[in-house]
């Protein structure tokens, strides 16, 4: 199981790939499974903002195309030195396939700057069991 700072480094490599030629903001992701599996992604942009693919999303696309499965934790590398959260897309996005305690760390280059349970991220958020309650 890959510790912190080699999620880091997989973030940081998917960043520094990432196609961001309008924001000039590129974001890199990786996450673990819980079955021990690594995905990464970065953000690609389109001439048509809404069209663009966000790092987490990306990371959790490529998570499902290799089998799926529950994210265990999560790294996210924005630009700079400061955090770089998920938009709201992308909590609701990592709640799909997160538990509330999956923890959400917010990092730069050397290290963590923040790190948050989804719960906190997403408080009382809405997920696949509120569609089978009644």
């Amino acid at each position: 199981m890959p510790d912190i700072p080699e999620l880091i480094r997989l973030a940081v490599a998917a960043r520094d790939r990432a196609y961001a030629p309008y924001s000039n903001h590129p974001v890199g992701a990786a996450l673990v499974t819980d079955a021990g599996g690594v995905y990464t992604g970065c953000n690609v942009e389109n001439a048509a903002y809404p069209l663009g693919s966000c790092a987490e999303q990306s990371a959790i696309s490529a998570m499902v195309l290799g089998g799926g499965g529950t994210i265990r934790e999560l790294v996210v590398v924005g630009p700079g030195d400061t955090p770089c959260t998920p938009c709201g897309g992308c909590r609701q996005r990592i709640r799909e396939f997160a538990g509330p305690g999956t923890k959400v760390h917010i990092c730069n280059e050397r290290g963590v700057l923040l790190t948050m349970t989804l719960d906190e991220l997403l408080p009382e958020s809405f997920g696949p069991k509120n569609l089978n309650q009644r």
